[in-house]
């Protein structure tokens, strides 16, 4: 994957409120929309976990929220189908995707190799990279004691994000939005166990390893922690599921029929 040409700098802005239930994006001040703006902003909406798998974008719903023609909000939901959040049902419109758990387990070993390798090359990073971070993480507690579930769900993904930004890797750090907000999707869809400060205290963690310079063991601490977030995941409950075409095959299989008494 990689990012999308001539997409601009992103400036991360958390959703104001879990109470919040309205569009993508609400609150937000755009000044100028383009489908690219839209298209971020319902990738925020997924990173904040306000948009579940599965949920239907309606054109005309979206063309109004945004004060734009429903031309530019298709533009926008063909951008994030080619990216992999959205696809389009015939006759039923357009839908977020519902991630399968292979492509769960890829993105999440696609966030291995990027971050750790993000890690494994860098030196010891600036004072007022570590100041970013560390202000990034006391945003991320912020959330957590005031039981904000949109900006906590942001702010907990936003760190990896912060992290490549802060790294100097902006190609990067495009690709590790799309990347945790796939990782986001598959955690809303098979319900994730992984605690909120569970997490704000790993990237604490992985925070003062660099700080330390010690940065084979903020590499390691890295893998740990996407590794805990991934064998969160209730993936059991949803192999234990067969797929429609399963469930299809297993219905119509011929009765067995007891055999005619001799």
């Amino acid at each position: 994957m990689s990012a999308a040409p001539g997409r601009p700098k992103q400036v991360r802005t958390p959703p104001r409120s879990s109470e919040d239930t309205s569009a993508p994006g609400a609150g937000a001040s755009i000044a100028i929309v383009s489908p690219t703006v839209i298209a971020e902003q319902v990738v925020e909406s997924i990173l904040a976990q306000k948009l579940a798998p599965g949920e239907r974008l309606g054109e005309q719903a979206l063309a109004t929220h945004f004060g734009v023609s429903r031309t530019m909000v298709r533009e926008a939901l063909m951008q994030l189908q080619a990216r992999g959040f959205v696809e389009v049902q015939s006759k039923r419109g357009w839908f977020v995707v519902e991630p399968s758990v292979e492509e769960a387990r890829d993105a999440f070993s696609a966030r291995r190799i990027v971050e750790s390798g993000i890690l494994n090359h860098a030196g010891k990073p600036l004072q007022k990279v570590i100041r970013r971070l560390r202000e990034h993480i006391a945003d991320e507690q912020r959330a957590i004691d005031g039981a904000d579930a949109a900006t906590r769900a942001f702010l907990l993904a936003d760190f990896h994000v912060c992290l490549a930004e802060q790294m100097g890797h902006r190609l990067l750090s495009d690709m590790l939005r799309d990347l945790t907000a796939r990782t986001t999707l598959a955690a809303t869809l098979f319900q994730s166990k992984h605690e909120a400060t569970q997490s704000c205290a790993e990237h604490g963690e992985i925070v003062a390893a660099l700080e330390a310079g010690n940065n084979a063991l903020a590499r390691t601490l890295m893998l740990r922690h996407i590794g805990n977030v991934e064998e969160a995941l209730e993936v059991d409950q949803a192999n234990a599921q067969p797929d429609a075409s399963a469930r299809l095959r297993t219905s119509l299989a011929p009765v067995a029929r007891p055999r005619a008494a001799r």
